[in-house]
């Protein structure tokens, strides 16, 4: 990577990229307080999120171009000379898009990476829950409709918690992301939600928490120890308790059905983890070496009406109130304006100290 050099707001010095970038070595501050739970991607991220953004990256980049106007008035009110990260970058569409600014950006997909390095930005791979940026070097951090993917709680905190550590006192912090309350419902009935048989192949240290089971258990079906009882007791019995499973059998079937219908409604209603389907044309499908390997493992599949690959993406919807909630207990930092636009729950953080 080039070096850049870059006027720092507030100093008398120039900066280079290398100089915010963070230490990587043992004992060096990348090794904080973070908890390797936190840090080790979960299976479900690893496979739903990184491998299928590798995989789609071209076609992804193609059609990200126009800019959110409320991010945009965001950068637009930087002063004159501030550093930018934008973590989660993308193709790097708001990279440069303040060019009084000057930006960083880093993502966890090196194609997109890469995209962004050929049209000339300064971006590094980097991993959302730990940044690979020194301590407070920035004048604001951006958060584009990436905390949705991550698939635990404690990896979305993380996540903010190293937003506002990358920006000095006084910094911004502008994060979005997606909606439970989706103004366009049509495309919420495209989503495939979380169901149990997911479960057993994602369940695992930092995977999404498992649904509790169905409190309703059949009855106990008595059964019978012929060498406590005559023939005529055990026929008798074998009778009654071939009754009683039919009568238990049936009255299950009921409360069953009746929880089924029931627990359908509560998650359509609360419903909050999904796979969001992205269509990958045939004829892009030949750019990208990896669909066939996709196809091969199951990560992907043919829509021949559609005459594309399909890949399912993780999301990680959030009810109105979770982004405020996440930042409770980050002590260093304070929320100065919150807001609901294109179907995405937004925030401003300010770094107090």
């Amino acid at each position: 990577m080039r070096e850049i050099k870059v006027k720092v707001k507030g100093s008398s010095g120039l900066c280079t990229l290398a100089s915010v970038v963070e230490s990587f070595s043992v004992g060096g501050e990348q090794t904080r307080s973070s908890s390797s739970s936190v840090q080790s991607t979960p299976e479900i991220e690893k496979k739903y999120v990184h491998r299928v953004y590798d995989a789609i990256a071209p076609h992804f980049s193609s059609t990200r171009f126009s800019k959110w106007p409320k991010v945009a008035t965001f950068l637009n009110s930087l002063p004159s000379g501030s550093v930018i990260l934008d973590a989660g970058c993308g193709n790097g569409k708001y990279l440069g898009l303040n060019p009084d600014c000057f930006y960083i950006g880093c993502d966890i997909s090196a194609p997109l990476v890469k995209i962004c390095a050929d049209r000339g930005h300064e971006v590094l791979v980097g991993d959302a829950v730990n940044l690979p940026c020194r301590t407070g070097f920035g004048d604001a951090a951006i958060s584009i409709a990436v905390l949705h993917h991550l698939s635990t709680e404690h990896r979305r905190k993380k996540a903010i918690e190293e937003l506002v550590r990358v920006v000095k006192k006084g910094g911004l912090v502008l994060i979005t992301v997606w909606a439970v309350e989706q103004e366009d419902e049509s495309l919420v009935a495209k989503w495939t939600p979380l169901a149990q048989k997911y479960v057993e192949e994602w369940i695992g240290p930092g995977s999404p928490r498992v649904r509790s089971p169905s409190c309703i258990t059949l009855e106990s079906i008595p059964e019978t120890e012929e060498n406590n009882y005559s023939k005529e007791q055990v026929k008798d019995s074998k009778d009654n308790a071939d009754e009683e499973l039919r009568k238990t059998m049936h009255l299950a079937s009921q409360t069953e059905n009746d929880f089924m219908v029931s627990e359908d409604e509560r998650n359509a209603k609360n419903q909050q983890e999904y796979f969001v389907p992205w269509h990958l044309p045939y004829h892009r499908a030949e750019v990208s070496g990896s669909s066939a390997c996709a196809l091969a493992s199951g990560l992907a599949k043919k829509d021949d009406k559609k005459g594309a690959v399909v890949y399912n993406r993780y999301y990680h919807v959030f009810s109105e109130g979770e982004l405020e909630r996440l930042v409770t207990g980050i002590n260093n930092a304070v929320i100065v304006d919150r807001f609901f636009d294109k179907s995405n729950w937004c925030i401003i953080l300010e770094k107090t100290s």
